[in-house]
């Protein structure tokens, strides 16, 4: 007898499909089912082999068109063009720059990011004064967060 999805697992699946990233209790307060009901299910859904993996989705319109800074790499430059079209692994190449936006005033980081860390989280700002309005504005949050992760930690 096959194995026939119910809404339980069409709705942890959709939300999967959303950010793979998601845990447990995202999923249950997404979907309003239990947390031990999703984790069980998705594990049913691997076992039962019809989630084979979670992978990465790359988002390509984040990379610096320049990414080779001297004249040596000119040539690598050329067969980088080439394999831009074809498979993303082949797109991926040491060197490769990032762009990225200040978390704070969503201007672009010139130059070398500052970074605020904490629990295990990165949050990259093109100044101190954004890292700064960052803390104040969400202390409350990263508070939280921090205790939530050092329990986790005992």
């Amino acid at each position: 007898m096959p194995f026939q999805l119910d809404d339980y697992d069409v709705a942890i699946l959709k939300a999967l499909m959303k950010d793979g990233r998601k845990s447990f209790r995202e999923i249950s307060r997404e979907t309003g089912i239990t947390t031990p009901t999703v984790r069980a299910r998705l594990e049913r859904l691997i076992n039962v082999g019809f989630i084979k993996s979670v992978s990465p989705i790359f988002d390509f319109g984040v990379v610096e068109e320049n990414i080779f800074e001297n004249e040596d790499q000119s040539r690598n430059k050329k067969r980088y063009n080439r394999q831009q079209l074809g498979d993303p692994k082949s797109r991926i190449k040491k060197g490769m720059k990032i762009k990225l936006d200040c978390e704070y005033c969503k201007g672009p980081i010139a130059g070398h990011p500052h970074v605020f860390r904490f629990a295990n989280y990165e949050r990259f700002f093109c100044c101190t004064g954004c890292i700064s309005g960052y803390k104040q504005k969400y202390a409350g949050r990263i508070e939280s967060i921090i205790r939530k992760f050092e329990e986790k930690e005992y």
